[in-house]
């Protein structure tokens, strides 16, 4: 007699139960109990089939090692520990070079080109859209960006050939799994601390759609290589000013790893909230192997580091640089009703800016720098230089001359209203705006969805927002607490 057609739906029940109670047995997660058994078993072959006396039960140098770097214990401590130093390197390190290549490129090469120009009778005009416009802010972005990058990278680049990168990775796995999103977001995050498009483009390895759609928005909280100039320079003069020369690289070191931490935990956080409202969904695990720790090869990676990131970065800033100035150039030098088009755009956004801790200019050169983060301050310093009219007497609107260091820097942004709170909402807004128009074609790219890439490039910018507006109601209110 055939089986009714209520026969393999009871099975199918019976099954689904029997599983169901077999996983209710299992406590934790079931894909790490099921990879434990496959590694269990193949260390019990090897075992087996593998025989070494002289090194029976003496730990290996790699098993010492992790037991330190991914404890629960010290692996967040050292891990903040490592990025702070490297900061603090990189920050003191790069101060002379800076100011060398600033009296190189500004003081003596923005004076030399001028006057080669008025020798051949070049127009006013002319000359100030190239020489004033597009060489000094392509000037201002080599003499900022090449010192701290040189450093920076080499330095991040040995982390990473140690083997320490994955190890971090390792670390924040349980976190992204507590916030909703992939382990695996983990490596994408340590991508986007390079270059966010770079970040975006690595969601790839992470098979589930929502958990990828996840890391490509909470991508852009990772620092990018166009913002550390930013958070390295802001830090250096304004913070560590704050106490004595013998502690200000440090101080500068700790408030640019405060804005990193905060981005990471902004990530989790936004993870978390988008997690349990637009993109809910069941959260997938997966195994991630830990390769051996290797000795870094200093001048392999030097070699590396500078060619294929220190100097990929610089040249993809000088050629955003160059039409940068020119726009630069033509808003502070095209009138409209008496005024310029920076000062009219910088009247309009005055109160908003100052209302969030920042001011217009700021709010302008973000603007003007959409297409790359690399020529915020060229573009913050020469409209600060034309709105406080410290231009050099004769070279036109828009010059930046005679800013060999840190301490004329603070003094030019100073006479430009800046204030602690401006520079501390500056870091915070650096950490917190749209992405660059490379990021953000690189998120339609990969999404296909005009809608997630507008959520992509609006929802750190409304972050950015509230973070600043937030951060100027705590520090004015505490600015009048009596007392």
């Amino acid at each position: 007699m055939p089986p009714s057609p209520s026969q393999p739906a009871s099975q199918s029940d019976q099954i689904l139960a029997a599983a169901k109670q077999w996983r209710q047995q299992i406590p934790g997660d079931l894909h790490e109990h099921v990879v434990e058994a496959i590694y269990g078993q193949a260390a019990r072959i090897a075992e087996r089939s593998v025989s070494s006396p002289s090194q029976a039960a003496r730990p290996t140098f790699d098993r010492s090692l992790d037991h330190i770097l991914t404890s629960k214990l010290w692996g967040f401590p050292i891990m903040i520990l490592l990025f702070a130093v490297m900061f603090w390197i990189t920050i003191t390190g790069a101060n002379i070079p800076s100011a060398w290549l600033s009296w190189l490129l500004i003081d003596q090469g923005h004076s030399w080109l001028r006057g080669i120009f008025q020798s051949v009778g070049s127009p006013e005009w002319l000359t100030g859209f190239v020489v004033d416009g597009m060489y000094l802010a392509t000037a201002w972005v080599v003499s900022v960006m090449l010192p701290p990058m040189a450093i920076f990278f080499p330095l991040f680049t040995l982390l990473e050939d140690f083997g320490y990168l994955p190890r971090v990775a390792f670390n924040l796995d349980r976190l992204f799994k507590v916030s909703g999103g992939h382990g695996k977001q983990a490596m994408t995050t340590m991508m986007g601390f390079g270059c966010n498009a770079a970040g975006v483009v690595a969601t790839r390895i992470i098979d589930s759609p929502r958990e990828r759609l996840l890391a490509i928005i909470t991508n852009n909280f990772a620092l990018c290589n166009g913002r550390w100039p930013t958070q390295f320079l802001i830090a250096t003069v304004f913070l560590g000013s704050l106490v004595p020369a013998v502690l200000a690289g440090l101080v500068a070191a700790a408030a640019v790893t405060s804005v990193a931490m905060l981005g990471v935990l902004l990530t989790f956080l936004v993870s978390w909230g988008l997690s349990r409202t637009l993109l809910k969904g069941e959260v997938s695990t997966f195994s991630l192997e830990l390769p051996p720790y290797r000795p870094p090869r200093f001048w392999q990676t030097l070699y590396t580091s500078l060619i294929d990131r220190t100097l990929f970065v610089l040249w993809r800033a000088v050629v955003f640089a160059l039409p940068a100035g020119a726009v630069i150039w033509l808003v502070a030098n095209v009138y409209v009703g008496g005024e310029s088009l920076a000062e009219h755009f910088i009247r309009v956004a005055d109160p908003l800016g100052l209302f969030i801790g920042l001011n217009g200019v700021i709010l302008l050169a973000y603007v003007i720098a959409i297409p790359a983060n690399e020529i915020v301050i060229p573009t913050v310093l020469m409209l600060t230089v034309m709105t406080t009219g410290l231009q050099d007497v004769g070279a036109g609107t828009g010059v930046m001359f005679e800013l060999q260091s840190g301490d004329a820097v603070g003094q030019l942004l100073t006479a430009g209203g800046w204030t602690t709170l401006t520079a501390v909402n500056l870091m915070l807004f650096s950490l917190l705006h749209n992405p660059c128009s490379t990021t953000i074609y690189t998120i339609y790219r990969e999404t296909g969805s005009a809608k997630w890439t507008m959520v992509s490039t609006l929802l750190p910018l409304a972050l950015g927002f509230v973070v600043c507006a937030l951060t100027a109601w705590g520090w004015r209110l505490l600015s009048v607490a009596p007392g």
